[in-house]
């Protein structure tokens, strides 16, 4: 296999969310997009990214005490800022596939967001990326 480099395989257009953007916002924008971590950008620089998983544990449990509408309340008012993980795990587009994904298995995550030099969000490269890859790569070789 050629040595990739991650702008060869990262995603360029980026659904993000803001730290202010609401939980509810963030788990819509997820499940319309069929994605499962959005950066989070204030000023066009990253601050940090949620993943769904961030989200669910954020919810309540089914097991509250508390009424529908006052579950519905107070989950809207939490906002992204509040769940996310702050200055995430970042990578360079001129940065190796493989030099990613050893980042993501030592790590146990499954994106990176993928910043330039001035620390401006430019992609993101998920495992679903560099599986893709492999396969196509692989798959030539039939």
């Amino acid at each position: 296999m050629k040595q990739h480099l991650v702008k060869d395989i990262m995603t360029a257009h980026v659904v993000t969310v803001t730290p202010a953007t609401t939980l509810p916002e963030a788990r819509r924008l997820m499940t319309e997009k069929r994605i499962r971590r959005l950066p989070v950008v204030e000023d066009h620089k990253l601050v940090g990214i949620v993943s769904l998983s961030d989200v669910q544990e954020a919810s309540p449990s089914t097991a509250t005490s508390l009424s529908v509408w006052e579950l519905t309340y107070l989950l809207s008012k939490l906002k992204v800022s509040e769940v996310m993980t702050a200055d995430p795990i970042t990578v360079a587009p001129e940065m190796t596939i493989g030099e990613a994904a050893q980042h993501m298995a030592n790590r146990k995550i499954g994106g990176l967001p993928v910043v330039d030099a001035l620390g401006n969000l430019v992609g993101i490269v998920t495992e679903s990326d560099i599986f893709r890859l492999v396969a196509r790569e692989w798959g030539q070789g039939l």
